[in-house]
């Protein structure tokens, strides 16, 4: 409790109950928030891909559609549940879970809002504001991996047994990738707490989007990398091998049927909204934005919905750009999927870091930016150059083969 008393002032004093309603509080809504959200994501994935493809989308169910979301899973609770004879009850039982609370439990550390008060508590917008919430967040962007695992090996078959290897393989293949893009950001902000993050990603006007505050342009190819390989670890088009159905019948959740089968849906959409929020508050300045000036700058509209408004309109285009690729790109092979992550993502970022740690290191000293930055390229296309030459060529590989 100490460690989190350093950084939540809700923390910072007794424990009495008006702190403990608070927190539960805080929790029912975060996740009330991000199951709302992954409705409202499904409902404006399907709008916006008819609307890609010249049709209507879903129009029945509510205005616009709105309840077709709910519908949907209403029809998959009460839907009747089978589990096959071979398997094991209790981890076949227990793998949906496994997988769905990771992306919850990753969106906890994410600032939604600024320093509010409550109940005359003052508390962060933000359900945990831990000192090691970037180490956090990769240990539950591994823990997802086994839920999948798990799935298909208590199936007690050999399909979704194959599907849970192969989505492990993918997951643990773009985790390094993934990791490496976060570091290029903790190069640049010398933090692990994503309220610091956040903090260091201040608003200065408009300039600050373009000036280097927000580490999207600092952190260009970090951010890139980051994209990728968040795309690849939530299973979303072009990299859905996971459940690839004219391959692998139905991927690791082929045995799965009515509402343990809609949890594993629920769990990859709530992927993708936790990394959409993870990327903003990377890279975008988090709940960072201009308020109304002719209001006052510490009133409850200012402190309260400004910042919520610009972090959810943030996430909200990402989440458009997600929806833009599952529209436009086929879905990839596996030798491609495979190759993307391990020739080139994983060595990009690798080099990504030591430019960028060197750049930092060289504005900390006072050297000469023009020396620097021209030596740290030219260095890192250099090692680039020499891991391209050492990874075998396909003739190579079938020479060996022969």
């Amino acid at each position: 409790m100490s460690s989190l008393a350093l950084t939540d002032p809700l923390l910072s004093g007794d424990l009495d109950l008006t702190v403990v309603l608070i927190v539960i509080g805080k929790t029912i809504a975060v996740f009330a928030l991000l199951l709302i959200s992954v409705l409202m994501y499904v409902w404006f994935l399907r709008k916006v891909i008819a609307r890609m493809q010249n049709r209507i989308g879903p129009d029945r169910a509510g205005p616009f559609g709105l309840f077709q979301s709910a519908a949907d899973g209403i029809k998959l609770f009460f839907k009747e549940q089978s589990e096959p004879n071979t398997a094991d009850r209790r981890i076949f039982r227990l793998a949906p879970y496994l997988a769905v609370m990771p992306a919850f439990l990753a969106f906890s550390i994410v600032p939604i809002g600024g320093l509010v008060t409550i109940a005359g508590h003052r508390t962060f917008l933000q359900l945990a504001d831990l000192p090691f919430g970037i180490l956090w967040l990769l240990a539950m962007s591994g823990l997802g991996l086994y839920g999948v695992l798990l799935a298909g090996w208590s199936s007690g078959s050999k399909y979704p047994l194959l599907g849970s290897v192969r989505s492990s393989a993918q997951l643990l293949s773009y985790e390094a990738a993934f990791s490496l893009a976060i570091v290029g950001v903790l190069v640049q902000a010398n933090t692990l707490s994503t309220r610091a993050i956040v903090i260091q990603q201040g608003w200065d006007g408009f300039r600050s989007i373009f000036n280097g505050d927000w580490y999207w342009l600092p952190a260009i190819v970090a951010l890139v990398i980051f994209v990728i390989a968040a795309v690849a670890e939530t299973n979303h088009p072009p990299f859905d091998l996971v459940e690839a159905e004219q391959e692998l019948t139905g991927g690791f959740f082929t045995e799965y049927t009515g509402i343990k089968f809609a949890i594993f849906y629920l769990a990859e959409f709530m992927n993708v909204v936790t990394m959409c929020a993870i990327a903003v508050t990377l890279f975008f300045g988090g709940p960072n934005g201009p308020g109304l000036g002719f209001l006052a700058t510490n009133g409850w509209f200012n402190a309260w919905i400004m910042p919520v408004f610009w972090f959810m309109l943030k996430v909200i285009l990402l989440l458009f750009g997600t929806v833009w690729l599952r529209a436009s790109l086929p879905r990839l092979r596996y030798d491609q999927l495979m190759g993307l992550g391990w020739k080139y993502l994983i060595e990009a970022a690798f080099l990504w870091v030591m430019v960028s740690a060197v750049v930092v290191i060289g504005k900390e000293e006072g050297w000469t930016m023009w020396i620097v930055l021209p030596s740290a390229v030219v260095g890192a296309l250099v090692v680039g150059a020499v891991l391209y030459a050492s990874v075998p060529k396909q003739h190579e590989i079938l020479d060996e083969i022969r």
